[in-house]
Parts: structure tokens; C-alpha cells; sequence
């Protein structure tokens, strides 16, 4: 079956307002007539088990920042980093473990002020990293309020919540270097220190999943430069792996896709990815051959990606956009495992891009069902 292609601002057009990811701008969208909601068809996707059409984060997921969930400060400290009113809330913050981070325009987010550390002696991480105490921030006064007025059931309900053990580690360290040769010298100390952050963030997680009807988390952990790995597969084997398995399997136990962001080359873990039971992964197009990954590895791991060969903030013509579209589906649709990110910023591209990923979308898989 052939779908439409909805014109831009078509009168004869259902049309809703989203609010871009990291932004508090609203766009006017096509609200397309689909025979299930967002939500069960994202879900599906997520459990490959027949999606309709390819999600994508602007439509189909409604999305909280770990900074959205929280409605006190504690100290003036900031959870995480706010990605929509950096001149409100600071271009220079203390994050709730005490480390100072500064809003970089250029990077797109926050790097850790330089001279930063917070503990210069990871053997000593008893003594002086302090865990927030959850209590304290608000976080049921905001849930209550968020799902009064900004909740919407017919879509997936997403949660960041922030910073895996490696980048915690990075953050309370001061720095890579730093990080990278406790890991090395001081092994038993990071084990110790990995298993306690794995603890407090599971404790995040539940406060969120007893406040709200979450149906992804996302946690970020950059494992990479875009040359290779920050360190070995055995060192992963031996210390990172573990608490960070635990965190996916107590999030997985309560029937939550699991999502993992990581920078980075780091197509070496892909085995573990898998192994850990990981839904959904974000990876670095311009550092990954994630179209070689979704063939080996595609029937057991989910990929989130943006449009290929659309490099953010660069436009090309409306039909090498649409090309686009098509080889992206091509690509990573088969089977499930994928939903899609728009990075346009023109309202009319937007439009017409997601008029054609849905349309597309769904006669893929419409001929899928066939074979």
C-alpha cells in the first residue's frame, strides 16, 4: 500500500505541536492517522515485534532531561546539565556530586571546568564523594506537576538519567587522565566505587519509576575516543562491566527499555552491549560503522540513529533529504530495533522529513510482512 506525503500546513492536515529535544522551541507537526499509538508501535520496535512504522524522537517519545526532574536545588547545585536555558540556570555549574562543569556553545553541552576535581585519590572515595541524598530535590513535586500538564500517554515516556560509572568517575576526577590511570593503578578501589555509583543509581532510577509511567532509560557512558576505546576489553571485563550489567538488569527487571548513549569507537564492546541485554544504543555515526553493526549484531541489539549521510546543521536539497530518509529505513529498519533522529532545523523540513520517514516507513514494512 501506498501511504500520502503530507503537505507542509496542508488545511486538510491533522496537525499537533512537539517540543524539539533540547530546546523549548514548538514545531508544527503532521499528527498522522495510525492504527496504534506512538507508544505501543515504539515499544514494539524496541521488542522487534512487529512496529508498523519507524519511530522517531520528535512524534513518537516524549523526553525528560535529568535537570526536568527535580524542582529544588540543593546548595545551588544543578542535577545535570540543562540542555534548554543554559544562560538561565548557568553557563558555569556544580553538578550534585560537587564537580563544576562549563556550557561549551561549540560542543553542543557541558565539559568539566578545567581545574576542576573533586577527589584527586580514588582510594579515598569513601572519605570525600558525597551521594546526593534523593530526598532533598524535589522530585515528586515535579513528577506531579509534570503529569498534570505536560504528560502524553500515546507516547513513550523516555528518562535520561545521566551519567553511567566511567563518566562519573571522569567527572568526579577531574578529568580522563586522571580517571583513566586510577583504573589502571587502583583497581580494587574502582571496583568498590563502581559498585556503590551502580547503587545510587539504581536508587535514581526507582525514585523515577515510582513517580512516573517511564517507558525508556537512558543512561550515558562514553567509552571511546573516535580512534578506539578510553581502555581495554579486558579492563572492561573486570570493572566496568559488572555494575553496569547490574543497573541494566535491575531497569530491564521492571519491564523498562534500556537505552545506552556512548561515544566513541567502540565497536570492540559490541559483544558486551549485547551480552548486557541492552534494548537501544546511541553511538557516534562519524566513529562507528553502525550499518555494519545492525548486520552482525541487529537481531539481538537496537540502534537510534539520525539520518544517514545528513550531517547535523548542514542543509541539502529537500530531495537528497528524502534519499536520505530511504536509505536510513533501508538500512536499519529490517526487523525492528530502530527508531530515527531529526536533527533539521527549518519547521517545513521537519515536516516534510517526517511525513516521508512515517509514509516510507510503513510501506517498508507493510512489504516486509509480505516476504
Amino acid at each position: 500500500m501506498k501511504y500520502p506525503r503530507y503537505k507542509y500546513l496542508d488545511p486538510a492536515v491533522e496537525k499537533t505541536k512537539v517540543i524539539r529535544p533540547f530546546t523549548k522551541g514548538e514545531i508544527v507537526v503532521p499528527l498522522f492517522e495510525t492504527p496504534i499509538t506512538p507508544k505501543e508501535n515504539f515499544i514494539r520496535a524496541a521488542r522487534r515485534d512487529n512496529p508498523l512504522w519507524v519511530p522517531n524522537m520528535l512524534t513518537d517519545v516524549q523526553w525528560m532531561m535529568p535537570e526536568e526532574l527535580i524542582s529544588k536545588r540543593v546548595d545551588g547545585r544543578q542535577l545535570a546539565p540543562s540542555f534548554t536555558d543554559q544562560e538561565e540556570r548557568g553557563l558555569v555549574y556544580t553538578d550534585w556530586f560537587g564537580a563544576s562543569w562549563t556550557w561549551v556553545p561549540t560542543a553542543g553541552g557541558p565539559m568539566l571546568t578545567p581545574g576542576t576535581c573533586v577527589c584527586d585519590d580514588i582510594t579515598q572515595w569513601e572519605r570525600i564523594i558525597k551521594f546526593p541524598d534523593l530526598s532533598q530535590w524535589g522530585f515528586e513535586e515535579r513528577a506531579e506537576d509534570y503529569l498534570k500538564t505536560e504528560y502524553d500517554p500515546n507516547r513513550a515516556l523516555s528518562i535520561n538519567i545521566f551519567l553511567g560509572c566511567t563518566e562519573r568517575l571522569v567527572s568526579v576526577m577531574g578529568g580522563y587522565t586522571e580517571s583513566m590511570m586510577a583504573l589502571v593503578v587502583e583497581p580494587e578501589a574502582i571496583v568498590d566505587f563502581f559498585e556503590r555509583y551502580a547503587d545510587h543509581v539504581i536508587e535514581l532510577f526507582d525514585k523515577v519509576y515510582s513517580l512516573y509511567p517511564v517507558d525508556m532509560v537512558t543512561l550515558h557512558d562514553d567509552w571511546g575516543t573516535e580512534k578506539d576505546t578510553f581502555f581495554s576489553a579486558k579492563m572492561l571485563e573486570e570493572l566496568v562491566y559488572a555494575p553496569t550489567k547490574r543497573i541494566v538488569d535491575h531497569i530491564k527487571s521492571k519491564g523498562i527499555i534500556f537505552e545506552l548513549h556512548s561515544c566513541g569507537n567502540v565497536e570492540r564492546f559490541l559483544p558486551y552491549m549485547v551480552s548486557m541485554g541492552i534494548d537501544f544504543l546511541q553511538l557516534q555515526r562519524r566513529a562507528v560503522d553502525i550499518p555494519k553493526l545492525k548486520t552482525m549484531y541487529g537481531d539481538k541489539i537496537g540502534f537510534n540513529v539520525g539520518l544517514e549521510g545528513i550531517v547535523p546543521g548542514v542543509e541539502v536539497p529537500v530531495e537528497e533529504l528524502i534519499e536520505s530518509i530511504h536509505k536510513t529505513v533501508d538500512t536499519y529498519a529490517s526487523g525492528g530495533g530502530f527508531y530515527a533522529s531529526i536533527f533539521e532545523q527549518d519547521p517545513a523540513r521537519i515536516w516534510n522529513a517526517l511525513s516521508e520517514l512515517y509514509s516510507y516507513g510503513r510501506e517498508f514494512y507493510d512489504n516486509e510482512r509480505l516476504v
